[in-house]
């Protein structure tokens, strides 16, 4: 799985220069279907309780079970010419039920499922940290799990993304503080149909 690996990207994030590069985990697509808007826009969402449903730390495609609307609304994103990232906390990782290869594969199958319907997901970006993890790899405070601004930092800082022209979506307030930190502008959605809930934003 070397187009998920962190080491792929070190040249770009390296020169970005910001902290985040350390400990920010990267799930970047590859090849032709990568989107490549010219006017700074992302739609950023976070992944449990906006795309799929918040089972509880889902960590494989037996567990996920997406929102209704959720394709569509990625693709009604991509017809507007927004870029599309998934910024999620994971800390599953950090309390050891499930690894970051897991996550990893998890978020290539999403990435295909959602390909497959017409829907282009460009990036998925993740924090496996938790202050109260088991696993002491990831049992720590760190700089990009959300409401820290740290995922949503690296990929304005790599994209050239504009905040002020871009939107996020989440479920918590976790997810609005994280926009907010960076002037993106918020909207939390609390479950119904994802791309009904999209359209107005995007209109």
């Amino acid at each position: 799985m070397s187009r998920y690996a962190l080491a792929a990207h070190a040249p770009v994030l390296a020169k970005a220069g910001a902290r985040w590069l350390k400990r920010a985990r990267i799930t970047i697509p590859t090849g032709p279907t990568m989107s490549q808007p010219a006017d700074g826009r992302a739609l950023f969402l976070d992944r449990d309780g906006v795309l799929n449903r918040d089972l509880g730390y889902v960590g494989s495609r037996g567990r996920l079970v997406l929102i209704d609307g959720a394709v569509a609304a990625v693709r009604r994103a991509n017809a507007a010419g927004y870029r599309v990232f998934v910024v999620t906390n994971q800390s599953g990782v950090a309390r050891g039920y499930f690894t970051e290869d897991d996550v990893a594969a998890l978020h290539a199958w999403m990435r295909a499922r959602f390909q497959e319907e017409g829907a282009r997901i460009d990036g998925f970006r993740y924090c496996p940290h938790h202050p109260d993890g088991v696993v002491p790899a990831y049992a720590q405070r760190c700089a990009c799990r959300k409401p820290a601004p740290g995922l949503l930092r690296g990929l304005i800082e790599q994209y050239g993304i504009d905040p002020a022209r871009s939107l996020l979506v989440g479920d918590s307030e976790r997810d609005r503080a994280a926009a907010r930190a960076v002037g993106i502008p918020a909207h939390l959605f609390n479950g119904g149909d994802l791309d009904a809930f999209l359209a107005p934003l995007l209109a």
